[in-house]
């Protein structure tokens, strides 16, 4: 960090490729646990999220505890009852904690700690009640990245009917990208994909049961879709989904902003 600094100093190096070297670079040690990206947001305008899965309560406490430190949230996705409460003995007075129990998500922020709202818009849709578990993990990631999300739930293809109208008012609001969660035989991405010019992040939940059950059905189908604009995510990937929603909203609310001022 000195090194380049000094560059920019000398003149040998401008503020913009600084800049790009400094992103680069922030990496957090906690001895020989975990290296924490903590420059991601920055980077990537994505922010660490650690998971929980398979972590044991002590280690994430302390993970959690550093990234806070460090950047004034930290965003822990499939957390257990354990881990949860290992979090809330370690936390320090000036801290918020949320619990999401839906999405199993765990948020700790500084009270002063602000998300910028990007002007981006995310579109959900989940088929099923069984798949707004994973949907709700998109959304707060959405929002945790700083676009708004019009949800609309249980509007699956079993009654059609139920999609129409928050399908019009996601049109309407003008989102920029639409996750469609589905379980079962995963047939509600293809149909929305059929039906608007938006890009479609389609998400196979674990739902189902069976031969191609757990999810399986459901990815194959997606994948097979016929609705070109159609992209897929993993089983159960409402994160993934939510981050990749997020980068083409903010990309799109860039642009948008550019347009106004011509």
């Amino acid at each position: 960090m000195r090194d380049i600094l000094r560059k920019v100093a000398e003149g040998k190096l401008s503020i913009e490729e600084a800049e790009k070297l400094l992103k680069a670079w922030a990496i957090e040690e906690i001895g020989s646990l975990a290296k924490i990206d903590v420059g991601r947001e920055f980077r990537k305008s994505i922010p660490e999220i650690i998971l929980g899965e398979g972590k044991d309560p002590k280690d994430l406490a302390e993970i959690t505890l550093k990234v806070l430190g460090k950047s004034g949230r930290a965003i822990v996705s499939r957390v257990t009852e354990e881990q949860i409460e290992a979090v809330k003995r370690t936390l320090p007075e000036d801290s918020i904690l949320q619990v999401y129990e839906k999405a199993r998500i765990l948020i700790v922020k500084h009270r002063d700690f602000r998300v910028e709202e990007s002007g981006g818009k995310v579109g959900i849709l989940a088929a099923g009640t069984s798949d707004v578990p994973v949907a709700e993990e998109a959304r707060i990631i959405v929002e945790e990245t700083g676009c708004k999300a019009i949800v609309a739930y249980d509007v699956g293809v079993a009654g059609i009917h139920r999609l129409l109208s928050p399908l019009k008012k996601m049109i309407e609001e003008d989102v920029d990208v639409i996750i469609v969660v589905a379980g079962r035989e995963g047939a509600l991405p293809s149909v929305v994909a059929g039906l608007v010019d938006i890009p479609v992040i389609a998400v196979p939940t674990s739902i189902g049961y069976g031969l191609g059950g757990k999810g399986v059905s459901a990815l194959i189908a997606m994948l097979q879709s016929c609705s070109l604009g159609l992209a897929v995510v993993n089983i159960d990937g409402g994160v993934a989904a939510g981050a990749v929603a997020t980068l083409i909203a903010k990309r799109v609310a860039r642009f948008k902003k550019t347009a106004k001022n011509f």
